[in-house]
Protein backbone atom coordinates (compact mmCIF):
# COMPACT_ATOMS: atom_id res chain seq x y z
CA UNK A 1 0.00 0.00 0.00
CA UNK A 2 1.74 2.82 -0.81
CA UNK A 3 0.90 5.90 1.44
CA UNK A 4 1.53 10.13 0.25
CA UNK A 5 4.03 12.23 1.39
CA UNK A 6 1.66 14.68 2.02
CA UNK A 7 0.25 12.93 5.30
CA UNK A 8 4.01 11.57 6.22
CA UNK A 9 3.74 13.22 9.35
CA UNK A 10 0.44 11.43 10.61
CA UNK A 11 1.29 7.68 9.11
CA UNK A 12 4.53 8.11 11.23
CA UNK A 13 3.19 9.17 13.89
CA UNK A 14 0.85 6.27 13.85
CA UNK A 15 3.35 3.60 12.71
CA UNK A 16 5.67 4.92 15.53
CA UNK A 17 3.10 4.49 18.21
CA UNK A 18 2.16 1.20 17.04
CA UNK A 19 5.64 -0.29 17.15
CA UNK A 20 5.76 1.25 20.82
CA UNK A 21 2.91 -0.43 21.70
CA UNK A 22 3.41 -3.66 20.23
CA UNK A 23 7.34 -3.53 21.95
CA UNK A 24 5.24 -3.27 25.13
CA UNK A 25 3.36 -6.16 24.70
CA UNK A 26 6.07 -8.20 23.69
CA UNK A 27 8.27 -7.43 26.55
CA UNK A 28 5.31 -8.27 29.08
CA UNK A 29 4.42 -11.30 26.86
CA UNK A 30 0.87 -10.38 26.76
CA UNK A 31 -0.08 -11.09 22.67
CA UNK A 32 -3.35 -11.20 21.93
CA UNK A 33 -3.63 -6.70 22.11
CA UNK A 34 -0.68 -6.85 18.98
CA UNK A 35 -3.13 -7.86 16.89
CA UNK A 36 -5.57 -5.49 17.47
CA UNK A 37 -2.95 -2.79 17.45
CA UNK A 38 -1.95 -3.92 13.68
CA UNK A 39 -5.63 -4.04 12.34
CA UNK A 40 -5.80 0.02 13.86
CA UNK A 41 -2.73 0.86 12.81
CA UNK A 42 -3.36 -0.53 9.51
CA UNK A 43 -6.98 1.36 9.21
CA UNK A 44 -5.65 4.68 10.17
CA UNK A 45 -2.75 4.48 7.62
CA UNK A 46 -5.12 3.17 4.70
CA UNK A 47 -6.81 6.89 5.60
CA UNK A 48 -3.52 7.95 3.44
CA UNK A 49 -3.28 5.40 0.16
CA UNK A 50 -2.74 7.09 -2.86
CA UNK A 51 -3.36 4.44 -5.38
CA UNK A 52 -2.02 4.88 -9.20
CA UNK A 53 -5.22 6.22 -11.86
CA UNK A 54 -6.07 5.28 -14.89
CA UNK A 55 -6.50 9.22 -16.44
CA UNK A 56 -8.60 9.40 -19.55
CA UNK A 57 -7.17 10.93 -22.62
CA UNK A 58 -10.49 11.99 -24.33
CA UNK A 59 -10.65 15.82 -25.37
CA UNK A 60 -12.91 17.65 -23.38
CA UNK A 61 -13.23 15.66 -20.51
CA UNK A 62 -13.49 16.84 -16.63
CA UNK A 63 -12.26 13.82 -14.25
CA UNK A 64 -13.24 13.65 -10.80
CA UNK A 65 -10.98 15.95 -8.46
CA UNK A 66 -11.74 13.53 -5.30
CA UNK A 67 -12.66 9.95 -4.68
CA UNK A 68 -16.25 9.27 -3.15
CA UNK A 69 -19.96 9.92 -3.69
CA UNK A 70 -21.88 12.64 -5.46
CA UNK A 71 -23.74 14.52 -3.30
CA UNK A 72 -25.07 17.69 -5.10
CA UNK A 73 -25.27 18.61 -8.91
CA UNK A 74 -26.51 22.05 -8.86
CA UNK A 75 -26.47 25.73 -10.62
CA UNK A 76 -24.59 28.20 -9.30
CA UNK A 77 -25.95 31.80 -10.63
CA UNK A 78 -22.84 33.99 -10.57
CA UNK A 79 -19.58 32.18 -9.50
CA UNK A 80 -17.04 34.79 -8.63
CA UNK A 81 -13.95 33.16 -9.87
CA UNK A 82 -15.44 33.16 -13.62
CA UNK A 83 -17.31 36.24 -13.69
CA UNK A 84 -20.44 34.35 -14.81
CA UNK A 85 -22.77 31.53 -13.63
CA UNK A 86 -21.17 27.95 -13.09
CA UNK A 87 -21.85 24.05 -12.97
CA UNK A 88 -21.49 22.57 -9.40
CA UNK A 89 -20.28 19.18 -8.74
CA UNK A 90 -20.11 18.11 -5.10
CA UNK A 91 -18.35 14.65 -4.35
CA UNK A 92 -18.38 13.32 -0.39
CA UNK A 93 -15.57 11.68 0.96
CA UNK A 94 -15.94 9.66 3.82
CA UNK A 95 -13.28 8.03 6.03
CA UNK A 96 -13.34 5.08 4.23
CA UNK A 97 -12.30 7.09 0.71
CA UNK A 98 -9.26 7.79 -0.87
CA UNK A 99 -8.66 11.90 0.78
CA UNK A 100 -5.84 12.45 -2.39
CA UNK A 101 -7.33 15.50 -4.82
CA UNK A 102 -6.64 15.38 -8.53
CA UNK A 103 -6.84 18.16 -10.94
CA UNK A 104 -9.73 17.45 -13.13
CA UNK A 105 -8.34 19.12 -16.16
CA UNK A 106 -4.76 20.58 -17.70
CA UNK A 107 -4.37 23.79 -17.00
CA UNK A 108 -2.83 26.88 -15.54
CA UNK A 109 -3.15 27.33 -11.34
CA UNK A 110 -4.81 30.62 -10.64
CA UNK A 111 -5.07 32.71 -7.22
CA UNK A 112 -5.68 30.53 -4.28
CA UNK A 113 -8.38 31.57 -2.21
CA UNK A 114 -9.85 30.28 1.26
CA UNK A 115 -12.24 31.18 4.07
CA UNK A 116 -11.78 30.15 7.71
CA UNK A 117 -15.54 29.07 8.89
CA UNK A 118 -17.14 25.92 10.96
CA UNK A 119 -16.50 22.12 10.84
CA UNK A 120 -19.94 20.91 10.81
CA UNK A 121 -20.66 17.34 9.47
CA UNK A 122 -19.76 16.77 6.02
CA UNK A 123 -23.21 14.82 5.40
CA UNK A 124 -25.20 18.73 6.35
CA UNK A 125 -25.73 20.44 3.15
CA UNK A 126 -25.05 23.69 5.10
CA UNK A 127 -21.29 22.31 5.37
CA UNK A 128 -20.21 23.39 2.24
CA UNK A 129 -20.92 27.06 2.57
CA UNK A 130 -20.00 28.25 6.34
CA UNK A 131 -17.18 25.04 7.00
CA UNK A 132 -13.24 26.46 6.49
CA UNK A 133 -12.18 26.08 2.67
CA UNK A 134 -9.60 26.12 -0.41
CA UNK A 135 -10.30 27.15 -3.65
CA UNK A 136 -8.69 27.48 -7.15
CA UNK A 137 -9.41 27.77 -10.39
CA UNK A 138 -7.85 26.57 -13.35
CA UNK A 139 -6.89 28.87 -16.61
CA UNK A 140 -6.29 27.79 -20.23
CA UNK A 141 -2.42 27.84 -20.42
CA UNK A 142 -2.24 30.19 -23.10
CA UNK A 143 -5.27 31.93 -23.16
CA UNK A 144 -5.71 32.74 -19.80
CA UNK A 145 -9.14 32.56 -19.19
CA UNK A 146 -10.76 30.34 -16.60
CA UNK A 147 -12.18 26.29 -17.59
CA UNK A 148 -12.72 25.23 -13.89
CA UNK A 149 -11.91 25.48 -10.62
CA UNK A 150 -11.91 23.37 -7.57
CA UNK A 151 -13.11 23.70 -3.81
CA UNK A 152 -11.74 21.90 -1.21
CA UNK A 153 -14.03 21.72 1.82
CA UNK A 154 -13.34 21.09 5.31
CA UNK A 155 -15.49 18.55 8.17
CA UNK A 156 -16.38 17.77 11.61
CA UNK A 157 -13.29 15.20 11.33
CA UNK A 158 -11.45 16.35 8.23
CA UNK A 159 -10.07 19.64 9.86
CA UNK A 160 -6.76 19.92 7.83
CA UNK A 161 -6.78 20.94 4.24
CA UNK A 162 -3.58 21.12 1.85
CA UNK A 163 -2.85 22.43 -1.26
CA UNK A 164 0.23 21.81 -2.69
CA UNK A 165 -0.56 23.89 -5.95
CA UNK A 166 0.81 27.39 -6.35
CA UNK A 167 -0.26 30.03 -8.64
CA UNK A 168 1.71 30.00 -12.09
CA UNK A 169 1.65 25.79 -11.70
CA UNK A 170 0.82 23.40 -14.96
CA UNK A 171 -0.89 20.66 -13.40
CA UNK A 172 -2.24 18.07 -15.73
CA UNK A 173 -5.35 16.00 -16.19
CA UNK A 174 -5.59 13.54 -13.03
CA UNK A 175 -2.22 14.99 -11.01
CA UNK A 176 -1.81 15.03 -7.72
CA UNK A 177 -2.63 18.49 -6.06
CA UNK A 178 -3.65 18.04 -2.88
CA UNK A 179 -5.42 16.38 0.65
CA UNK A 180 -8.30 17.14 2.50
CA UNK A 181 -7.17 14.90 5.84
CA UNK A 182 -9.83 12.21 7.12
CA UNK A 183 -12.76 12.90 4.68
CA UNK A 184 -15.17 15.92 3.47
CA UNK A 185 -15.93 17.47 0.49
CA UNK A 186 -14.41 18.67 -3.46
CA UNK A 187 -16.37 20.71 -5.82
CA UNK A 188 -15.79 20.87 -9.44
CA UNK A 189 -17.29 24.24 -10.82
CA UNK A 190 -17.27 24.74 -14.81
CA UNK A 191 -18.12 28.08 -16.70
CA UNK A 192 -21.62 27.89 -18.38
CA UNK A 193 -20.38 29.33 -21.07
CA UNK A 194 -18.75 25.52 -21.73
CA UNK A 195 -21.84 24.16 -22.23
CA UNK A 196 -21.11 21.84 -19.16
CA UNK A 197 -23.10 18.32 -19.47
CA UNK A 198 -22.55 16.38 -16.17
CA UNK A 199 -22.03 12.75 -17.15
CA UNK A 200 -22.72 11.30 -13.27
CA UNK A 201 -25.76 11.30 -11.09
CA UNK A 202 -26.70 11.49 -7.61
CA UNK A 203 -25.48 9.49 -5.18
CA UNK A 204 -22.81 7.92 -7.72
CA UNK A 205 -19.65 6.67 -6.67
CA UNK A 206 -16.65 8.46 -8.83
CA UNK A 207 -12.66 7.55 -8.35
CA UNK A 208 -10.25 10.80 -8.41
CA UNK A 209 -8.53 11.12 -11.69
CA UNK A 210 -10.40 8.04 -13.38
CA UNK A 211 -13.82 8.97 -13.72
CA UNK A 212 -15.52 11.14 -16.64
CA UNK A 213 -17.38 13.38 -14.52
CA UNK A 214 -18.38 16.51 -17.03
CA UNK A 215 -17.94 16.57 -20.90
CA UNK A 216 -17.49 20.20 -21.99
CA UNK A 217 -17.78 22.80 -25.13
CA UNK A 218 -15.34 25.64 -24.99
CA UNK A 219 -16.77 28.82 -26.67
CA UNK A 220 -14.39 28.82 -29.16
CA UNK A 221 -15.34 24.97 -30.13
CA UNK A 222 -18.69 25.74 -29.92
CA UNK A 223 -18.92 27.82 -33.11
CA UNK A 224 -16.66 25.47 -34.90
CA UNK A 225 -19.13 22.54 -34.47
CA UNK A 226 -22.19 24.69 -35.65
CA UNK A 227 -20.09 25.39 -38.60
CA UNK A 228 -19.27 21.97 -39.30
CA UNK A 229 -22.66 21.22 -38.55
CA UNK A 230 -24.08 23.50 -41.21
CA UNK A 231 -21.55 22.53 -43.95
CA UNK A 232 -22.46 18.57 -43.89
CA UNK A 233 -26.40 19.46 -44.01
CA UNK A 234 -27.55 17.83 -47.31
CA UNK A 235 -28.94 20.92 -49.41
CA UNK A 236 -32.28 20.37 -50.96
CA UNK A 237 -32.19 20.02 -54.54
CA UNK A 238 -33.49 22.91 -56.53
Amino acid sequence: MRLTPLGKREWLTILLIAAGLIGLFIWLQIWWPIAIVVIIAFCLCAFFRDPERNTPVRRNIMVAPADGVISSIHEVEHFEAFGEGATCVRIFLSVLDVHINRSPCHGLVGPLTGKQGKYLNALNPKSAEVNTWSMFPLLHPTKKHPIAAVRQVSGMIARTIVCTAKEGDILQRGERFGLIKFGSTTELYIPKSFQPKVLVQMRQRVWGGETEMIEVLPPGEAGAVKEKAADETPRQSD
